[in-house]
């Protein structure tokens, strides 16, 4: 039977990486002030990477006095020393390394054929990384885009803008994303993100990416005719990815119609024939990338849109990224049931997690609350714990510019939710209540974050009978 010795052999390999004598080769790399020299053993370099096997040939290197001497100014110091520690010991420990090294650090193993150690940095950067490489796209993304084997990397990177695509479109490095990544980003169909809106984006893009325009040239009402056909030869692979079919009259007119020059004629064609004459696209053929509505509810207060904002609210994701789709079912209307809290707790309790809706009686202004554990009978009163609950207005029943929201203060969280049957319909932690004498109670013990007032504004403090309460079990699909 053989014996197997690797540990004391790894030990005494591993020592040769800081032990100078016997050197043959001297890597010089970096470049400017950053500069580092490493002098290194080439049998040990050829065995572990194809690439010097390759480089440590005569025409590669410079033969000076008993040792060869390789330059690689792409690589930093630090970098290459991470390299050579994997290279002499197998092991390499990224632990306390910034973001940006590691991203270098997977340039740097894809060159050098280093195919293990590629694999191991591109797991670490999206396993352990998630945040740094979140904050970081448009860095990263032109990174990995430019690496053939960085797939999984690249598509944790669009998955992850696709999620919440609202930080990124709207950051100040999107006007110089590289065109392939924007062209990947806009032929996917779950990119969730208003088709007008994308628009924009794209428009701002282009103009950065054109040559006579950007900053400096911004403005469409001064452009001569070669600034529009420049514009359109920079934008003319992705005009037939937008769904021009998806904005509304008004949309098409505000924002398609100026740029008509920069649109091939049979696709603007197409589009006109569409909202003219209502006829179906011939050319235009794309489905919608977001469902209209997330979100099923038949409301008398609220649209579905609104209903799609609070989804989200649940989820912590934006509107488009909805993990799930959602069916809220009306169980209270006070209108059909009757405003007193023995009806509204006989048709609330026990139903599960729900929403309630208020209309405030003599505006348009919608208040309401998440209920995540539903209501409870409870005789003598109780406070229930949870760190979901949260309260919420909007301003009519379908504006979305000037929702707001208050959640539950984390350090107050045993107080979120109060059942008392005699004493409450609902009670969102003594800070929006409805009481046993029929009106809504507002006040702010500080159970809810400081958002509260500006929630309940312009009413914040002031009690009123409601125009109709709604209330509506949250089903998931």
């Amino acid at each position: 039977m053989a014996s197997t010795f690797h540990s004391g052999f790894i030990r005494d390999i591993s020592s040769i990486l800081n032990d100078a004598d016997n050197f043959n080769v001297i890597i010089k790399v970096g470049d400017h002030e950053n500069i580092g020299e490493f002098k290194v053993h080439s049998v040990i370099l050829r065995a572990r990477s194809p690439y010097f096997k390759r480089a440590f040939s005569d025409e590669w290197t410079t033969k000076k006095n008993d040792s060869n001497t390789f330059i690689k100014p792409n690589i930093t110091p630090t970098v290459f020393e991470m390299v050579l520690k994997y290279i002499y010991t197998g092991e390499l420990d990224l632990k306390n390394h910034p973001g940006e090294d590691i991203l270098n650090l997977l340039v740097a193993s894809d060159e050098l054929l280093l195919e293990e150690l590629f694999t191991h940095v591109q797991e670490y950067l999206i396993n352990e990384q998630a945040t740094w490489v979140q904050k970081n796209f448009v860095l990263v993304l032109h990174t990995v885009f430019k690496l053939k084997g960085c797939e999984k990397l690249q598509d944790y990177c669009l998955k992850s803008i696709c999620a919440d695509p609202q930080p990124f479109i709207t950051s100040k490095k999107f006007p110089s994303l590289d065109k392939d990544i924007l062209y990947g980003l806009l032929k996917r169909d779950d990119f969730p993100v208003e088709e007008d809106v994308i628009w924009n984006c794209l428009i701002k893009w282009g103009i950065e990416q054109t040559p006579g325009l950007g900053k400096n040239n911004s403005d469409r009402t001064k452009w001569s005719n070669s600034n529009y056909q420049a514009l359109k030869k920079t934008l003319n692979q992705f005009i037939p990815l937008i769904r021009f079919t998806e904005f509304s009259s008004s949309e098409y007119f505000d924002k398609i119609r100026p740029y008509r020059a920069i649109i091939p004629n049979n696709i603007y064609d197409d589009i006109e024939e569409f909202y003219f004459k209502g006829t179906q696209p011939k050319i235009i053929t794309l489905t919608p990338r977001i469902e209209k509505n997330n979100v099923l509810i038949g409301s008398v207060l609220i649209k579905p849109k609104l209903a799609s904002i609070i989804a989200g609210w649940f989820e912590r994701r934006n509107v488009k990224a909805l993990l799930y789709k959602y069916k809220f079912d009306l169980y209270y209307r006070s209108s059909a049931h009757g405003l007193n809290i023995n009806t509204f707790r006989n048709y609330c309790c026990g139903k599960g997690r729900c929403i309630v809706l208020v209309k405030h009686p003599s505006s348009a202004k919608i208040y309401g609350g998440y209920n995540p554990i539903g209501f409870i009978n409870s005789s003598s009163g109780q406070w229930y714990n949870t760190t979901e609950s949260f309260i919420f207005s909007f301003e009519n029943s379908e504006d979305i510019q000037n929702m707001k929201i208050s959640r539950v203060n984390s350090s107050y969280a045993d107080y979120a939710i109060y059942e008392h049957n005699s004493n409450n319909g609902f009670n969102f932690g003594n800070t929006f209540q409805l009481s046993n004498n029929q009106y809504i109670y507002s006040n702010h013990p500080g159970y809810y974050d400081n958002n509260v007032t500006n929630v309940l504004s312009p009413y914040f403090n002031y009690n009123f009978v409601p125009a109709e309460i709604e209330v509506f079990k949250i089903t998931v699909l």
